[in-house]
């Protein structure tokens, strides 16, 4: 379907795996972003995530929306775990706005890819 599809598999691996180690890192740690609500970051990398999947495989969107869910919801438990992280459903909401935004965006981002 895409020219690039290598390349869109690819920098969507890209993203989960940095998502989720920037997710996981103590904040002592992690890279230093601008002051603004954890939820705008969690919306932003689920944008990010969102358009990527679609363009990188070929899944329905109702599949794309459970597993970028699935992957918020890992991504709490993981942090439940973690003593210098805590879960947070609103995390988990913040998530799955984000790739609901996202999934949206790539239908446009379709037409000029």
């Amino acid at each position: 379907m895409y020219k690039y599809q290598t390349q869109w598999k690819i920098l969507f691996w890209v993203a989960l795996l940095t998502s989720y180690l920037f997710a996981v890192l103590p904040d002592t740690l992690a890279p230093h972003v601008p002051q603004v609500s954890d939820k705008i970051h969690h919306i932003f990398a689920f944008v990010v995530l969102g358009i990527l999947l679609r363009l990188a495989y070929r899944i329905s969107y109702w599949y794309a929306l459970v597993a970028l869910l699935g992957y918020g919801i890992f991504i709490e438990f993981s942090q439940y775990f973690l003593p210098t992280r805590s879960a947070d459903y609103q995390d988990i909401l913040a998530d799955l706005i984000g790739g609901f935004i996202g999934l949206k965006l790539y239908k446009y981002l379709r037409i000029v890819i």
